[in-house]
């Protein structure tokens, strides 16, 4: 792929995507900040099974 290739389809990328609206950037930020809490307590839950079970991580 040419450089001239590239920049023409970046530019088709561009015209047709959009910047979210309100609505749809808070529901990103809900699903993103869920995600990490329940990889958090899994990785939390996790230590706590090597703890009472006297493994070493």
């Amino acid at each position: 792929m040419s450089l001239q290739e590239f920049l023409e389809a970046s530019k088709r990328i561009l015209m047709v995507s959009k910047k979210p609206d309100a609505k749809e950037y808070a529901t990103m930020v809900k699903v993103t900040g869920i995600g990490i809490i329940l990889i958090g307590i899994i990785g939390f839950l996790i230590s706590l099974v090597f703890l009472f079970l006297g493994l070493k991580a």
